[in-house]
Formats: C-alpha cells, structure tokens, sequence
C-alpha cells in the first residue's frame, strides 16, 4: 500500500521531481528568485571582505571623485544596498527584482565609465534581462506565484 502524499517523507529526490514535473514558467520564476537572492547577497556581503575581488578596482574613477569617502568606503554602501536588494528579491520578488535590474543598470552605466570593463558590462546587461524576466514572472499573479497557463 502506497505512503499518503501528506506523510511521505521530503527527500531531495521528492523535491526535485517535484521541480521537474512542475510548470516551466513556475521554474524559471524559483530559478531566477534563487539566482537573484543568493548572488547579491554573496556579492553585497563579500564589499566589506574582498575575498572575490578588490571591489573598489570596479569604481569608475568619475564617481569615485563624486563620492564621500574612499572607494572602499563606497563599496560599503554599495554592499550594504545590494544586500538589501537580494533580500527584498527573497521576501518580495515583485518589487526586489525590479530594484535589482535598476542597480545593474548603475552598475553598467559605471562599469561603460571604466575602459576595459566593457565585457563585464555586457555580462551584467544579461544579468538586468534575467531580472526584468523574474519581475515579469513574479507579477503574473498578485501573490508572486506563477499562473498555470490554461
């Protein structure tokens, strides 16, 4: 006699076929709200570290001129608002990830500012599309849910 589905067990394998046999539109949303909570946490939190990278080497020399402080000290507040950022994406991603794609758009407006940065620039370009498809996937029903195409 089969397990009633409410006390089966969870397992990866459970959770994972039930990813597979969910709408694609539904994992596309969870995918792109994964990608865009942990990235900008791991990256907003490693500002104050510099494990990655010596973040403020990103700072066109321009805004760096324009800012209070050292670059390092901007990349604290940058690392602070991209934390905020991937929580707002974890807790709301109708309104996180239209902040996110903002945010990458200022970070490709400074990066175009810094000759050589061009290709990361590009990079982040298609990082700003995934996050306006999240946005356009979580505002698809009020909750922040996929619909089910009918």
């Amino acid at each position: 006699m089969a397990t009633p589905p409410a006390t089966r067990p969870l397992t990866a394998s459970s959770v994972v076929r039930t990813l597979l046999s969910a709408d694609p539109a539904r994992q596309a949303f969870l995918l792109l709200r994964t990608v865009f909570t942990v990235a900008p946490l791991l990256f907003g939190f490693d500002k104050f570290a510099n494990v990655l990278v010596h973040w403020p080497t990103y700072l066109a020399p321009r805004l760096n001129d324009m800012v209070p402080g050292s670059g390092q000290q901007a990349m604290y507040a940058v690392g602070v608002i991209e934390v905020v950022a991937g929580l707002a994406v974890a807790a709301r991603p109708r309104f996180g990830a239209p902040l996110v794609a903002a945010w990458l758009a200022g970070i490709i407006v400074n990066l175009l500012l810094v000759p050589g940065f061009y290709d990361i620039a590009l990079r982040d370009f298609g990082l700003l599309v995934a996050a306006v498809a999240l946005w356009r996937l979580a505002v698809a029903q009020p909750d922040g849910r996929t619909r089910t195409p009918r």
